[in-house]
């Protein structure tokens, strides 16, 4: 089972046939080194000749060849409009399963971005889909899937906010750090949420009912959050600390406000 590899430590130790493995989609990556390394041309190319859809790989390559930076996270944008484009020219909602479901996790990274691209679909249906991927046993699904809707909770900040707010609750830890990540003020490789850094307090309705959530997963997520926030509204974020810690004064919240007041208290 690929949960019980731990992987290479770097990418010139991965076992040639782990890397075939991985290149041809028979597995998943084990961790962030295998991530980086597979060849998402190749995999691409495996994918669609065993779909009978051949055709189609040097429409989408081109597509990649014209990025102006290729990194591990462009060309799987890239390659996840591309497919896209290609489901829609087709209606093969068959495949769009099949490839949301593939045993590969980039290939269902791919498909995350067949959600987030899909123009016809409204914010509520991208969001309702995109949580299949948020529950993804895997690290670089539940990343990525992230990324893929984060121009729509931008462009449509109080509308996500009010359908993120009712995901803080779910059984599911994944789901609920979601609501937050996706929020975040600042994030990571993504673009800044100018009106949560000007503006906070609009996430409370997400980040309350977090604040003592017993996930550290979801604690660092929170943490997190706050310490982007803290960057414009550090006075914000102190208050915020300081009622959390008088109304929950728990392990799980300290651990939040610790990770929360790291920039500030440099």
């Amino acid at each position: 089972m690929t949960e019980k590899r731990k992987g290479a430590r770097s990418i010139k130790d991965i076992p040639s046939d782990i890397l075939m493995q991985l290149n041809r989609g028979e597995i998943e990556t084990a961790n962030l080194t295998e991530w980086l390394a597979v060849d998402q041309r190749i995999l691409l190319q495996n994918l669609l000749h065993q779909n009978g859809w051949g055709e189609y790989l040097n429409p989408i390559l081109e597509k990649v060849d014209q990025l102006k930076k290729q990194t591990v996270n462009t060309i799987n944008e890239a390659i996840g409009l591309g497919i896209l484009d290609l489901v829609l020219i087709n209606n093969d909602k068959e495949f769009l399963l099949k490839i949301s479901t593939h045993q590969a996790d980039l290939v269902r990274c791919w498909a995350a971005y067949t959600i987030g691209g899909n123009t016809s679909l409204t914010l509520n249906e991208k969001l309702k889909k995109i949580q299949h991927f948020a529950s993804d046993h895997h690290f670089g699904v539940r990343e990525i899937c992230w990324m893929t809707v984060r121009p729509d909770i931008s462009n449509n900040l109080a509308e996500s906010i009010s359908i993120l707010s009712e995901w803080t609750t779910h059984t599911d830890e994944n789901i609920r750090r979601f609501a937050s990540e996706s929020t975040r003020p600042r994030g990571v490789w993504c673009e800044h949420i100018q009106e949560l850094k000007e503006n906070p307090g609009l996430g409370l309705e997400i980040l309350e009912p977090l604040k003592s959530d017993s996930s550290k997963y979801v604690q660092d997520s929170v943490g997190n959050w706050l310490n982007d926030a803290s960057k414009s509204q550090p006075e914000f974020v102190v208050e915020i600390c300081d009622e959390w810690l008088r109304e929950s004064n728990t392990k799980e919240t300290r651990c939040i406000v610790k990770k929360a007041l790291r920039t500030i208290q440099k």
